[in-house]
């Protein structure tokens, strides 16, 4: 068994993999970069080592910095986690040469299932399915335009060595495609140091579905179920679950063989996934679909499933499967790599009840899902159900690397019970310092085809386009909330219900229907004024913009927490006023009675919405550009964020480099609106 084991990675993983090593009695070492110098990943390591700066270029990806430690700390065997080089087959090779243990694959594996063209290919000579498209991958763009048209649109471009989505695009049209495959193969070069392209027909309506594996080095080869991950964006997973619903049994078991097969002909060892698409009418074909179906009949007729890619490595959606299982799959990984046998037989593993896992991303679903990188000055995770979460009570998240900072996993006997209890974690947490996705993520397991088990990987984009035509005005909800927490926790007979700089005592002795007093709220650049009504044990009635709301508070610590109507709650008092967590949903409120609605932001200077690198300046001085151009685009956290002109007019002036590092809110671009 592994004795000291060194964790090539950071967050929420490398504490996964460290709560592992505990149970185990495993010494760990633990890596980090200049910017996680105090991150909660280091705490209980045997030792922590320095890399290098902040960028993961100069820190996690450095293949020879992480063997380096692990020499250094007496290591015997290295846990690349996932992401960084945890599908790298030099990297893997490198550590084996080492002397050291890989924790995963072997190199060999992770090079031919890392190339998807490869992959598809010994994937057909395995007799699993695989989807019409291109043999060889390229970054020509009339290769890829040939191979399109013979395929048909709408095709789907994907790098030929990525994964978790990064740089696939969907091409609708020829017209469409010579930008695209630009874009995909930037982004591929920068993630991946590989920008080649895939091009394959693309199933407009698919399910994604698929099959954790593991193989020994005595032969054996097993599964540990499916997982169902259709409920993704940009085609990034954020809600996971196991085993799938509305999956007929055949059909599943033809999934189930498909993997196992594939693992068993190119000699799987480790942890692995295999993943597949399967057509909508398939998975609700019922007990028609059989396992010759299953394996991607030509004829077009029900049950057809076919081959995406294998991830070589521990997935981010691994404690599903875990809570069905009840086993540790970290612990297997370690088990293997010492070059012990699986302990268990296929037959003796089964799974029991059902669990839904969601993403909980640093990113702003109202402003197209930037990631939003910052300080969390407070983080109240939920109780009662697993949470794998970067950081406990507060936190840095950098811009550096990928915003998703911690994972809520809900299990319980059956899927309505473990979608009731996710659904009530994610709207009991708050994360208050940096906005998140959690009140997005509460209203989609709100859904009615997500709680009937009818998702496909376009209803997310659909869910999210709908959201945001008919959002919610939820501005008076807050400035109720924050009204509750002006008001002082007890008053005197002579003190106004608002004390102090933050309101005004406004009791009409005269007239018995007037408020108790009034507070203004001023959030965005919007004025609401809260009126206190009533005032009773425990909780108060607020009036906001026409609207009543119950308001409850108690104190935890910092933090003030209660309900507004059926809404959870979570405050934090700052100088100027305070900030909320409203059912996930974060908001920022200065409190004071003079507050005037700002107009609306404008002026020529564009600026940059997040810290990030700028990676592409289409524009020169004098260029006319009109409202709503691209002046820039900058990448932060692996993905790239479009600069837009805010009015038209022309480049006066560019106040940055292809390459820079810039700030929020730094001046890119500088349009003179005089002109036109």
């Amino acid at each position: 068994m592994v004795k000291r084991l060194l964790i090539a990675n950071r967050g929420e993983i490398a504490r996964r993999i460290a709560r592992t090593c505990r149970r185990l009695d495993i010494e760990y070492v633990a890596v980090h970069s200049e910017a996680d110098s105090a991150a909660a990943h280091l705490d209980g390591a045997f030792e922590q080592v320095l890399l290098g700066p902040s960028p993961a270029a100069d820190s996690y990806l450095r293949a020879d910095a992480l063997i380096d430690a692990a020499l250094r700390t007496g290591c015997d065997a290295v846990h690349p986690g996932y992401g960084f080089l945890s599908e790298n087959p030099e990297f893997a090779a490198a550590v084996t040469e080492a002397g050291l243990v890989f924790v995963g694959p072997g190199a060999d594996t992770i090079a031919a299932m890392g190339d998807k063209a490869t992959a598809k290919r010994l994937m057909a000579e395995a007799g699993v399915p695989v989807l019409p498209g291109s043999a060889t991958a390229t970054e020509s763009v009339d290769e890829i335009r040939a191979g399109a048209a013979e395929i048909g649109y709408p095709v789907i471009l994907k790098p030929v060595a990525g994964g978790g989505g990064k740089g696939m695009q969907v091409i609708e049209r020829e017209s469409d495609l010579a930008p695209a495959v630009e874009a995909a193969v930037r982004l591929a070069r920068a993630n991946f140091g590989d920008g080649r392209l895939l091009v394959e027909r693309y199933l407009r309506r698919p399910r994604h579905i698929e099959v954790q594996v593991f193989g020994d080095t005595h032969g054996t080869v097993v599964h540990l179920f499916e997982r169902e991950c259709s409920l993704q964006r940009r085609h990034q997973k954020i809600v996971e679950e196991a085993p799938a619903a509305n999956l007929p049994a055949d059909l599943r078991e033809a999934l189930l063989a498909a993997a196992v097969r594939g693992a068993r002909a190119i000699g799987y060892v480790n942890a692995g996934t295999f993943e597949f698409i399967v057509d909508t009418d398939a998975a609700g074909a019922g007990a028609g679909a059989g396992a010759g179906a299953g394996a991607g009949d030509a004829d077009g007729s029900g049950g057809r499933f076919y081959f995406l890619e294998v991830n070589t490595r521990l997935q981010v959606e691994h404690p599903v499967t875990e809570a069905i299982t009840g086993l540790d799959l970290v612990e297997w990984q370690l088990l293997v790599a010492a070059g012990e046998q699986l302990p268990l037989a296929q037959g003796e593993i089964t799974a029991s009840g059902h669990a839904v896992e969601c993403r909980v991303y640093a990113e702003d679903p109202d402003a197209d899902f930037r990631p939003a990188p910052g300080r969390a000055l407070a983080a109240v995770w939920p109780t009662g159900l697993r949470v794998d979460a970067a950081f406990d009570g507060r936190g840095e998240v950098p811009v550096f690397y990928d915003p998703m900072i911690a994972k809520l996993i809900a299990h319980g006997p059956a899927r309505p019970a473990a979608l009731r209890q996710l659904l009530h974690a994610v709207r009991s947490t708050a994360v208050l310092g940096v906005t998140t996705n959690l009140g997005f993520l509460a209203d989609l397991l709100r859904d009615t085809r997500v709680s009937a088990g009818l998702t496909d990987t376009h209803l997310v984009d659909e869910f999210t386009a709908r959201a945001a035509r008919h959002r919610r005005d939820t501005d008076p909800v807050a400035a109720a909330c924050a009204a509750a927490m002006a008001l002082p926790a007890r008053t005197g007979p002579a003190e106004s219900p608002w004390s102090g700089s933050v309101g005004a005592f406004d009791r009409r002795l005269l007239d018995p229907r007037a408020p108790l007093g009034r507070v203004a709220c001023r959030i965005g650049g919007r004025t609401l004024e809260a009126a206190l009504l009533t005032r009773r044990a425990g909780s108060l009635t607020v009036e906001v913009a026409g609207e009543r709301f119950t308001v409850t508070r108690t104190s935890d610590g910092p933090l003030l927490r209660g309900t507004v109507g059926e809404s959870l709650w979570t405050g934090l008092r700052r100088a100027d006023g305070c900030e909320l967590v409203v059912d996930g949903r974060r908001m920022a409120l200065t409190l004071d009675v003079t507050g005037e609605d700002d107009s609306a932001a404008g002026g020529d200077a564009v600026t940059s919405p997040m810290p990030g690198t700028v990676v592409q300046l289409p524009v020169a001085v004098g260029d006319v550009v009109q409202q709503g151009d691209t002046v820039a685009i900058v990448e932060a956290m692996k993905m790239e964020n479009r600069v837009l002109a805010s009015a038209p007019g022309v480049v006066e002036e560019i106040r940055c480099a292809l390459a820079d590092i810039v700030s929020a809110d730094q001046v890119l671009v500088v349009i003179d609106t005089g002109q036109t």
